[in-house]
């Protein structure tokens, strides 16, 4: 699944709000260098979809505060 969200770097306070199922509102204490922001963005969109067997990457916009992020969870069979 691909979901669209935006992103403030450099922000006093971090904070994740889904605005759709598919669209979020982020901001990271991380400066957009080095890479060091799209880190932090990619680390809290796992966890909001659950950490285990979820594979996240960004698709466009590395260099844009507006990215799409591809999303893949991996259902575990028991």
């Amino acid at each position: 699944m691909y979901i669209k969200v935006e992103v403030i770097a450099g922000a006093g306070k971090e904070s994740i709000e889904e605005l759709s199922p598919t669209s979020f509102f982020v901001s990271v204490r991380e400066e957009a260098r080095n890479n060091q922001a799209n880190r932090r963005v990619l680390e809290l969109i796992r966890h909001a979809f659950g950490t285990e067997g979820v594979r996240v990457k960004i698709v466009s916009g590395h260099h844009s505060p507006r990215k799409i992020i591809s999303v893949e969870v991996k259902n575990s069979v028991s």
